[in-house]
């Protein structure tokens, strides 16, 4: 039995207004309070049947027979409630101490032991950093190492730093908080949901206050990158590949609490892929894409070049490449729409 005596409004802290708000309040907001209170019996004692009282009301109308019985301690159980929602909505959502500015690569070595040729890589927020080198030559160990946050501990002995510091164990090994979100080239879905139940569960996880705006800004975006356009009752296993790869895309920008964002060929998403990167940069991702595209290479800020394992150079994207963009973004366009012609039946 615990005996130490606490003061509920002193857990609060800045929270106070979480002892004032009902039952039903509270569980609306965070519904992971429920296993609080089978854990600790209060569903036996009818809790859910009484959530139009505060927590602490609910303890208090609890007679001291049944207190005995379950030995329950008022006083102990109502720190004990708030300090759990604090503790949980620490687990849940990034502290603002733990912001990602940047992300640095320092170097290793490539599959023939080489160091690699460059001395340190510095990435910020809302950068576009594209990946390129032929098949099978370590693009996929670069984005690997940079989810695991390598710490001269994978094959090719890299070290990344978050905000030029290596970063802490708890943050490197979060489950729910993790600093990395990897969209691959599949895209498949297995759940029996709507389109709207899978973001409302996601929007649930966050914690997010507004669920209903969230869900208007994804399908939104996500149909602005889609090719084809979708409903929010659309069940997501009978979503296309390009519209799944949409709907990822807009959760992992509008939702998601991963500050850098790994794509592995984007190019064969079937989506706009100008518009996605553009999203997601604009809520202040880090972007890493490996890509065979020319014009996804270009349109980054700088491309890490990578041969036999290695990074072999780290090149900035010139202004004679920009305005070869425009070219080549020009020749996309005009393919993009001989294929929208002949995906109608029509002849070119």
């Amino acid at each position: 039995m615990i005996t130490q005596q606490h003061n509920s409004s002193e857990k609060l802290g800045k929270n106070p207004h979480l002892a004032h708000k009902s039952i039903a309040v509270l569980l609306q907001e965070y519904p992971f309070i429920e296993d609080f209170f089978t854990e600790n019996r209060l569903t036996e004692l009818h809790i859910l049947d009484q959530k139009q009282l505060t927590f602490e009301a609910f303890l208090r109308n609890i007679p001291q027979d049944q207190c005995e019985e379950y030995a329950l301690d008022p006083e102990v159980l109502t720190y004990s409630f708030f300090e759990y929602i604090l503790q949980m909505e620490q687990f849940l959502n990034y502290d603002d101490t733990q912001t990602v500015k940047s992300l640095t690569i320092l170097p290793g070595t490539n599959k023939s032991g080489e160091a690699e040729s460059f001395h340190d890589l510095v990435l910020y927020t809302s950068q576009i950093i594209s990946i390129v080198g032929p098949t099978g030559s370590g693009k996929s160990r670069l984005l690997a190492d940079i989810e695991w946050t390598a710490q001269q501990d994978t094959p090719t002995n890299r070290t990344i730093l978050i905000n030029g510091e290596v970063p802490d164990k708890a943050i490197r090994f979060s489950i729910n908080n993790k600093l990395v979100a990897q969209l691959s080239q599949n895209m498949n879905f297995v759940m029996d949901l709507s389109v709207r139940e899978f973001i409302e569960l996601h929007a649930e996880s966050r914690l997010i206050e507004d669920k209903e705006a969230a869900v208007q800004r994804i399908i939104e975006a996500a149909n602005k990158l889609a090719g084809e356009q979708f409903r929010l009752d659309t069940p997501i296993t009978a979503l296309s590949g390009g519209q799944s790869r949409a709907l990822m895309i807009s959760d992992t920008a509008i939702l998601s609490s991963s500050p850098i964002v790994l794509i592995d060929e984007i190019e064969n998403a079937g989506i706009d892929r100008k518009k996605a990167l553009q999203l997601l940069v604009s809520n202040e991702k880090i972007v890493l894409m490996a890509t065979h595209d020319p014009a996804l290479a270009l349109y980054a800020d700088k491309r890490i070049v990578i041969k036999n394992g290695g990074i072999a150079a780290v090149i900035e994207t010139s202004e004679h490449e920009k305005a070869l963009l425009a070219e080549l973004e020009a020749m996309d366009e005009k393919i993009q729409t001989m294929r929208a012609r002949l995906r109608a039946g029509e002849r070119l």
